[in-house]
């Protein structure tokens, strides 16, 4: 025992003695290796972070948009073609109906070169275009997520259904009246026969598919010009909505706002301000 070891048997711990060395040859730092930083999970019941939800999005979306662009499609096909259905009877009321004459061999025309089939003709027309650019108009706006080919697509389609629609229902006001007077009415009375197009009609490809022609692509057309048109003066590159910066600045991108002026100092006689 000594001032310096009380306990013969304890050694002195030293600070300055390196780490025993491992059997194997290896000090202690390397053999374990460094701390690694746990792995973020999201905890139970919480929602996923950002990337994850991200990532977990586009999977799970991605096989269902072809399913929900035909979804979209097909419905806004069948409601533009039923909107065919007051276009039809709008098409009725503005027509001219045509004054026909009985006789033995059948209705002819009152006046030999009567101006009402055309009338009829027109009035369609114009009331297609005005149809179109109405169906474009909605579906830009109601579809505003879908605006592209998809919007584009919708309308066209659309007004492509909509337009025999409307032409089966306008010829068919009155038309039973029609026919009625044209197997009962006496040689030389006079009546009118319903509007009908005369420069358009409905031709069935393979007799299954149904191919319309003439003034029965007018709203179609109309709503294709129409939606390119709003596509073309889009004041944004993706045609959607797209929010705005919220920090405007009017100084040009190459100018740096010079800094504050530092106060100048007292003159060397003035007196000091007051302090406190």
């Amino acid at each position: 025992m000594s001032p310096d070891n009380p306990e013969p048997e304890r050694p002195v711990d030293d600070p300055d003695r390196a780490a025993s060395p491992d059997p194997s040859g290896a000090t202690m730092s390397q053999t374990q290796p460094a701390a690694q930083p746990p792995a973020y999970v999201d905890p139970p019941g919480a929602a996923p972070s950002t990337a994850s939800r991200s990532w977990f999005e586009l999977t799970s979306d991605e096989p269902r948009r072809p399913l929900r662009t035909a979804a979209t499609v097909l419905g806004a096909v069948l409601v533009l073609a039923v909107l065919g259905v007051p276009f039809g009877l709008l098409w009725a009321v503005l027509a001219p109906a045509t004054p026909v004459l009985k006789t033995a061999e059948g209705a002819i025309y009152a006046d030999p070169q009567p101006e009402q089939p055309i009338a009829a003709d027109g009035w369609f027309s114009l009331l297609g275009l005005g149809f179109g650019l109405l169906v474009a108009l909605a579906l830009w706006f109601v579809l505003r997520r879908r605006r592209g080919p998809v919007g584009l697509l919708a309308a066209v389609l659309g007004a492509l259904a909509a337009a025999p629609v409307a032409w089966q229902v306008g010829r068919r006001v009155g038309l039973a009246t029609f026919d009625r007077l044209l197997d009962t009415a006496p040689a030389g009375q006079s009546f009118t026969k319903p509007p009908d197009l005369r420069a358009g009609g409905v031709d069935w490809l393979l007799g299954v598919l149904p191919v319309p022609h003439g003034n029965l692509l007018l709203p179609a057309f109309g709503a294709a010009i129409t939606y390119t048109l709003l596509a073309g003066w889009s004041r944004w590159p993706g045609l959607r909505p797209e929010p705005e910066p919220a920090d405007l600045s009017w100084v040009s991108a190459g100018t740096t706002p010079a800094p504050p002026a530092a106060p100048e100092p007292p003159a060397p006689g003035a007196a000091e301000p007051p302090r406190g």
